[in-house]
């Protein structure tokens, strides 16, 4: 297992896109976070806005270059025909893509509690200056808060949950541009069918089944009650989604020639 890992790492660290994707993940999210962050404005008569997400906006939309990113590491190996020297190499094909889930959890966890940690603190900067305040009934934004710090550590897990459902599901579909529109079909539809659906019971079922609806509740730091889904619960639901990826993906992968 530890040359399986050590031969992922190499590929993904020398692989030509990789750090450009990790660089634009960070800079998209802080940034978009920033932006979100310095766009609104709470008066003393309240805003109904929550800190905790409006601080981590940025990961709505760093979450597609994580996609990406993942399946490339996958995917990436059977356009160019790279897997077969890889299986050649370790024969054992779950031993591959538990080193592959290993490597890009690493990297999933370090380059997400960087843009994670780099929003919550522009957030600490902006936010109290646009009425985010304790006169305005929020408590002090900062990491030393317990629903704030349940939110960014929640949010790193999230992207690496992410990570690994993209690699499950780039293991079983395999072409990278497939692969890529399954998973924000997955992302994205389930948001937007939410919004159409006019029944409020169905309306709260699909933001608990959907892996980003349920997954993002756990950024969540006011009104915990009015949210479809508890923020831990909704974790859970999106490493559920993970686990059954990695299963299909592993057991195809297994199955199937390269």
């Amino acid at each position: 297992m530890r040359q399986a890992v050590h031969a992922e790492w190499t590929k993904l660290r020398t692989e030509p896109g990789t750090a450009w994707l990790v660089l634009a993940f960070i800079a998209l999210t802080v940034a978009l976070s920033a932006t979100a962050a310095a766009a609104v404005t709470c008066p003393s008569t309240g805003c109904g806005l929550d800190p905790g997400r409006l601080s981590l906006t940025g990961l709505d939309l760093g979450q597609a270059v994580v996609v990406i990113l993942a399946v490339l590491a996958m995917s990436g190996e059977f356009s160019t025909g790279m897997i077969r020297t890889t299986l050649a190499a370790m024969p054992r094909r779950i031993t591959v893509l538990a080193a592959k889930s290993a490597v890009l959890t690493v990297v999933l966890l370090a380059a997400g509690s960087i843009a994670v940690l780099a929003s919550v603190l522009i957030g600490q900067v902006i936010l109290p200056a646009h009425g985010f305040t304790a006169a305005n009934g929020f408590a002090p934004f900062s990491l030393a808060d317990g629903p704030v710090l349940r939110a960014a550590a929640g949010s790193v897990l999230y992207l690496t949950l992410i990570g690994l459902l993209s690699l499950g599901v780039a293991s079983a579909v395999r072409d990278s541009a497939v692969a890529i529109g399954v998973l924000l079909g997955l992302l994205y539809v389930f948001p937007v069918m939410a919004q159409v659906v006019t029944d409020p019971d169905w309306r709260e079922h699909l933001q608990q089944i959907g892996p980003m609806t349920a997954g993002l509740a756990i950024q969540a730091t006011t009104n915990l009650n009015s949210l479809p889904i508890s923020p831990w619960a909704g974790l859970g639901v999106l490493a559920t989604w993970a686990a059954a990826a990695l299963m299909v993906g592993g057991l195809l992968l297994r199955l199937r020639d390269a």
